[in-house]
């Protein structure tokens, strides 16, 4: 869908008591999270490679992987989502081999298992020697509405992000970034879509205004 014209926002109207949108900015073109996890994704497009694994739908890993990928799996929780390649729960997957992907991309989807350090043991044991894992975590955020809401389970910055990572991967193996500013996080809340702010306005990072947190860890 097209998103309105950035000009047409009236700052003025944020005087108000409810958001602008429920769906995150979906309903009004690219949610503001999306425009940091992509470029994140762009940033380190050459991890993704080999063998993949992605939560939900395979689209990043094509995307970015492309035909570096020689094998593109993916997980979820349950077997109703017919793109599913492995059905199981990152905290508890055992039906997973040790050493199997050389990339694993994870976004959106740590804050929502309560057993948060197990998936990340889960995927530290997954990959192979050398592989990377490629995470993106909520920081400044509406909470979802949808099916998701009742997993949601927490909230992270850059120091928990490193906290979580470092202990199985080592220190030297994690870089964490974050990335967002007073004026995206505030569009962010609002759902305001990506479109509606300039380039300088998105990518000018703010250090304590934290709206996404992005993790590559190499095992």
């Amino acid at each position: 869908m097209n998103a309105p014209d950035a000009k047409r926002w009236d700052w003025g109207d944020l005087r108000r008591l409810q958001p602008v949108s429920r769906e995150f900015g979906y309903d009004r073109g690219l949610p503001i999270d999306r425009h940091y996890i992509e470029r994140f994704l762009e940033t380190h497009r050459r991890d993704v490679a080999g063998r993949t694994l992605e939560i939900g739908d395979d689209e990043y890993t094509r995307r970015y992987g492309g035909d570096r990928t020689t094998r593109r799996d993916v997980l979820h929780v349950h077997g109703r989502n017919p793109a599913a390649t492995i059905v199981g729960d990152l905290a508890d997957a055992p039906q997973i081999v040790d050493g199997t992907f050389d990339c694993i991309v994870v976004t959106q989807t740590l804050h929502l298992i309560y057993d948060v350090d197990r998936a990340v043991a889960t995927l530290h044991r997954i990959l192979r020697p050398g592989g990377v894992v490629l995470a993106t975590f909520p920081g400044i955020s509406q909470l979802s509405g949808d099916e998701w809401s009742r997993t949601w389970s927490w909230a992270f910055d850059s120091r928990l992000a490193r906290r979580l990572f470092a202990p199985r991967f080592g220190e030297q193996n994690v870089t964490v970034a974050a990335h967002g500013n007073s004026l995206a996080a505030a569009a962010f809340l609002q759902g305001i879509a990506t479109a509606e702010l300039a380039p300088a306005q998105l990518d000018a990072d703010e250090a304590g205004c934290e709206l996404l947190v992005a993790v590559r860890a190499v095992r």
